[in-house]
Formats: structure tokens, C-alpha cells, sequence
């Protein structure tokens, strides 16, 4: 009897796993039932969800940031190949996974991401210099493509969140030219910091030249014969307090003095400080 009651219940329990599975749908996910092979148009969010393994499944589809890895050539403006790792950061919005699964179904990536990034790349790379892909303009670039692609993807439930190039490998001999023209660059920016610092000196020279020219002009403007003969016998009272024994010769202008050295031998110097305004 206990042995047909288990046989029932272990019978009771095929049956049922037979008709009723259950999965869970994690967070960063939905889940959308397909039944028949028709999708329903309710998606569902994480959590325990059962079905009928019969006639039904549930299709996962992650609603997180994905990252997409790209490795082509991108064509330029001038018609050369630039060799890229682009990075392409993007979502599927929820509530259209459905419309998504019907419209394309789960191989979206292969089947619309690439195709309309590839065509985007290069309708939107081929207006550009190779060159710009090295400067300010690489932002630039990513956002038109980006730009293009939501417009291609409009209304198919996949966000673009971004289109990053990376990795970017120009030919060797444009790669030499732009080292080239920066190093030129560089060069000329450091001459004319020379040649500002040049400018500088001259001018500071002048203006010390032209406030010597004015000192010297109001000093001799403000000089008179009495002035002159006043500093005169100022240089004869200092040389009357100087120790040593001289002879002091004058005109009354110059004091002239002849002292005696060692060798006995006569020296004969000027004792007055020539400046140019005591000449007269």
C-alpha cells in the first residue's frame, strides 16, 4: 500500500514537471514568454516566473550596458584606410524587447547593430581628415556616428549609449607627417618665445637709456658757473684734510697734486672726480 501510495506521487510529480517549469529572471534582465511560437506582448521583470515547457519558453534579454567589440578599417577624406578598435555602448529599452524579438529576434547584434554602425562609420568617417582622428575632432566623429546610428535604429528598441574609437593606427608615412609638422610646430612656438624675450630686453635698455639721457639733462640744465666753482673748493678743503704731505698745484679750477713715494720718485695725479658736469 505505501509502496503504490509512492508510485503515486513520484507518478504525480513527472506529470506535472512534464506541463510546469519555472526559471528566474535576474535583475538587468527581462524575460518575454513565447508561446506557440507567438511572443507575448508583456515582458517580464526579474523574478520567479513559470510556463509550460509544452508549448512555451521564456526569452532572456539582458537590458544592461553591452559592449560591442569592432576591428575594421575606417575610410578617410583624403581615401586612406585607418586601421580602429571601436567600442559600441549599448542597451535594450525594456518595454520594446518584444517589438525587438518579432521584428529581429534575438541575434540583434549581428543582424542590425553591425550592419548600421559599418554603414554609419563610413558615411560619417569619409567627411573627415585622417588626421582629425588624432585631434580634438575624434569626440566629434564618435558623436556624429552615434548620431547616425540612433537615427537608423529609430524605433527598434536598441539604445546607443556611445561609439568609441580606440586603438586608431594611421599609415606610417601620414603617421611621420603629423610628428613632422608638430615637432615644427613646437619649434616655432619656442622661437617666438625667443624672440619675445629679445623685445623685452630692447625695450628695457631703451627706457634705461632715455632715464640716463633725462638725469643727465636736468642735472646740466640746473648747472651754473657758481655751482661749478662752489664743488671746486669743496674738492680743495677735502684734499687739505687728507695726512699724508702733498704739494697741491691749481689754476683755481683742477687741484693737481704731487706727493712723494718711496722710491722718491713724484707722482702727479688728479684728486678732482671727473663727472660729466664738472666739465666745462
Amino acid at each position: 500500500m505505501k509502496n503504490f501510495r509512492f508510485v503515486k506521487m513520484l507518478g504525480l510529480l513527472i506529470l506535472i514537471g512534464c506541463f510546469v517549469q519555472c526559471t528566474v529572471v535576474r535583475e538587468g534582465e527581462v524575460g518575454v514568454k513565447r508561446k506557440l511560437g507567438k511572443y507575448n506582448n508583456k515582458p517580464y521583470q526579474e523574478g520567479l516566473r513559470v510556463f509550460n515547457p509544452l508549448t512555451s519558453r521564456i526569452v532572456k534579454i539582458s537590458t544592461q550596458t553591452n559592449n560591442m567589440e569592432v576591428s575594421l578599417a575606417i575610410p578617410s577624406k583624403e581615401g586612406l584606410n585607418i586601421r580602429s578598435d571601436v567600442s559600441i555602448l549599448y542597451n535594450v529599452i525594456p518595454s520594446q524587447t518584444p517589438k525587438l524579438l518579432r521584428d529581429i529576434g534575438p541575434s540583434f547584434e549581428e543582424n542590425v547593430i553591425l550592419p548600421v554602425f559599418r554603414s554609419a562609420v563610413a558615411d560619417v568617417s569619409s567627411r573627415f581628415f585622417a588626421k582629425d582622428m588624432h585631434t580634438g575632432e575624434r569626440t566629434t566623429i564618435e558623436a556624429s556616428i552615434r548620431d547616425q546610428m540612433m537615427k537608423l535604429l529609430d524605433g527598434k528598441g536598441i539604445e546607443i549609449e556611445a561609439v568609441l574609437l580606440k586603438s586608431i593606427q594611421l599609415p606610417a608615412s601620414l603617421a611621420n607627417a603629423i610628428e613632422e609638422k608638430l615637432e615644427a610646430e613646437q619649434q616655432a612656438q619656442r622661437m617666438e618665445f625667443v624672440l619675445q624675450e629679445e623685445r623685452r630686453e630692447a625695450e628695457r635698455k631703451i627706457i634705461e637709456a632715455e632715464g640716463v639721457r633725462d638725469a643727465q639733462k636736468i642735472i646740466s640744465e640746473g648747472l651754473d658757473q657758481n655751482i661749478l666753482q662752489f664743488k671746486s673748493i669743496e674738492a680743495f678743503m677735502e684734499l687739505a684734510k687728507s695726512p699724508n704731505t702733498k704739494i697741491i698745484i691749481s689754476d683755481g679750477d683742477m687741484p693737481m697734486i704731487m706727493e712723494s713715494e718711496g722710491s722718491g720718485r713724484v707722482n702727479t695725479r688728479n684728486v678732482t672726480q671727473r663727472t660729466s658736469f664738472f666739465d666745462k
